[in-house]
């Protein structure tokens, strides 16, 4: 903090009862790390119940491993909050839903890396918009092209309708990440995230529900039970946590290096296997949030 206040604490004996905080740029690497271990093994149970069964059993187990975890703490802060925020919490909650099943409906017919580089432009239009300069509009058309590349569609070999379904997960993250800075500031990163997840599990029961009952092995549900907590249980925890300590531009910008990260799980997990084409594309992304974030430490004070 740069402001100064009236009583100074003594700089002779050194404070060690005050908690260290965990800075929100390690929470959103640490999420994103995580986010795409779960999502590459998510693709792994596509065959047995489909991308959207698979994203309403994580989305639901989820959301009863943190409802059991908040207990009856959840109670006060939701007799606390005006009927606004919870209001801006269900919507959050609808997006989440929205974000996760468009997402994975982009897997199951595109690349990995490719869906999340599709993805990624949300943020990185949030991180435009927020900086209110016209130069910035430079990282955003970079990360474009980056796309391009990886989506090649003169070749005619990368799904017409997962281009589409990446595209749209993007205006959803868009969304999620307005919605989760004004949710971490109103609840707790845990409050929030066991209301959104819950009403999320419900907004997405109608499209994977009858996946899972058709396609019901339990197997598949104990293996979708341990996958909720890499994705998306942790990571949105992490997420959400981050965004009450640093704003949306930072995180918008932060999160450039995922669809390297996603490039590098698709690999190592799923044996996904890039042409250089598209990994020049990942390139121009990763780049482009970057370069990005760079522009918004300069103007940053301090």
């Amino acid at each position: 903090m740069t402001a100064s206040t009236s009583i100074e604490p003594d700089r002779r004996t050194p404070r060690t009862d005050a908690p260290r905080r965990v800075p929100g740029a390690v929470l959103v690497l640490a999420a994103m790390a995580v986010l795409h271990t779960g999502s590459a093994l998510a693709t792994e149970l596509f065959d047995s119940i489909g991308p959207a069964g698979t994203t309403w059993l994580r989305i639901a187990f989820a959301a009863v491993i943190l409802l059991a975890c908040t207990g009856r703490s959840l109670v006060p802060a939701l007799r606390a909050a005006s009927r606004r925020d919870l209001v801006a919490t269900a919507l959050l909650g609808a997006v989440s839903a929205a974000l996760m099943l468009l997402f994975s409906e982009a897997t199951a017919r595109v690349p990995l890396g490719t869906a999340t580089a599709l993805e990624f432009l949300g943020p990185l239009a949030v991180a435009v918009a927020a900086s209110r300069r016209r130069a910035e509009l430079g990282w955003l058309a970079l990360a474009a092209v980056g796309v391009l590349l990886l989506t090649s569609p003169w070749t005619g070999t990368v799904s017409g309708t997962g281009i589409l379904f990446g595209l749209a997960s993007a205006a959803c993250w868009a969304l999620y990440v307005i919605g989760t800075a004004h949710v971490g500031s109103r609840f707790s990163a845990r409050h929030g995230l066991a209301l959104s997840l819950t009403v999320a599990a419900v907004v997405s029961a109608p499209f994977g529900a009858p996946a899972v009952a058709a396609g019901f092995d339990w197997g598949v549900v104990a293996a979708a039970a341990g996958i909720a907590v890499l994705m998306p249980l942790l990571p949105f925890l992490l997420e959400m946590t981050a965004l009450q300590r640093i704003g949306k531009t930072t995180y918008g910008t932060l999160v450039g290096l995922e669809p390297a990260i996603s490039l590098l799980a698709g690999i190592i997990l799923i044996s996904q296997s890039p042409t250089a084409v598209q990994a020049g594309g990942t390139v121009l992304v990763v780049a482009a949030g970057i370069g990005a974030a760079r522009r918004e430490q300069q103007k940053s004070p301090g």
